[in-house]
C-alpha cells in the first residue's frame, strides 16, 4: 500500500509501515573466515543458547561502544572525566555487568561473557525455571516468563540488578501450577 505526502512542492511516495531509519545494531567481523574466531563464537552460541551469530555480534558491538566511551573519556577535562566515569560505572552497576567496588579500569577489562550472563535467557536458566539454556529461550519468547508485572518475550534482554529476583512465571502459564505441585 502506498501512500502519497506533498510537501513543498513534491510529491513523495512512502511505503505504510516502512521504517524511516533502519539501523543495524551489530557490526561484522573484519575478517569472515577467520577459524579460531568462528570455533570461539560457535562456542559461545552454544553455551548461552543464541540462535544465530548476529546475536552475538549485537552483544559484541554493545560492550564495544561501553569500552569506546571509557577510552574516549580518557580524554576529556579532569572534571568532566571523572564525572563521566562515575556516571557509566553507575549504568553498569545498576545492569549487573560490574560489581558496587567497581574501578573505572574494569570497564576495559569487561568481556562479553559478562554481557552475555546478564540476558534474560541465561538467568532464567540459572535460575532452574528451565533445564536447559534451549528450553529458557523458548519459554521466553512463548511468553511464559515474567520479571514483576512485565511480561518480556525477549531473550535478548539484558536484566537490570534490581530485577534478577523479580524473574518467574507468569500468572497465565501452565508452568506455574506445576512448579507450584
Amino acid at each position: 500500500m502506498e501512500l502519497y505526502v506533498e510537501r513543498k512542492d513534491k510529491c513523495k511516495v512512502i511505503e505504510i509501515g516502512d521504517p524511516r531509519r533502519l539501523k543495524k545494531k551489530f557490526k561484522k567481523p573484519k575478517a569472515p573466515y577467520n577459524k579460531e574466531r568462528i570455533l570461539e563464537e560457535l562456542e559461545f552460541l552454544g553455551r548461552f543458547g543464541l540462535r544465530n551469530k548476529r546475536e552475538f555480534w549485537k552483544m559484541r558491538t554493545i560492550l564495544g561502544n561501553w569500552r569506546k566511551l571509557a577510552r574516549e573519556s580518557r580524554t576529556l577535562s579532569q572534571e568532566k572525566a571523572v564525572e563521566f566515569q562515575q556516571e557509566l560505572i553507575k549504568k553498569l552497576n545498576k545492569l549487573g555487568i560490574l560489581g558496587p567496588e567497581a574501578e573505572f579500569e574494569d570497564i576495559l577489562l569487561l568481556t562479553v561473557e559478562d554481557l552475555l550472563k546478564r540476558r534474560l535467557q541465561t538467568l532464567v536458566f540459572e535460575k532452574g525455571l528451565a533445564s536447559t539454556v534451549y528450553e529458557a529461550r523458548q519459554k521466553i519468547v512463548h511468553k511464559h516468563i515474567v520479571i514483576g508485572e512485565k511480561l518480556i518475550n525477549s531473550p535478548s534482554y539484558i536484566v537490570k540488578r534490581d530485577e534478577e529476583d523479580l524473574i518467574r512465571f507468569a500468572p497465565r502459564s501452565p508452568f506455574t501450577q506445576i512448579k507450584e505441585s
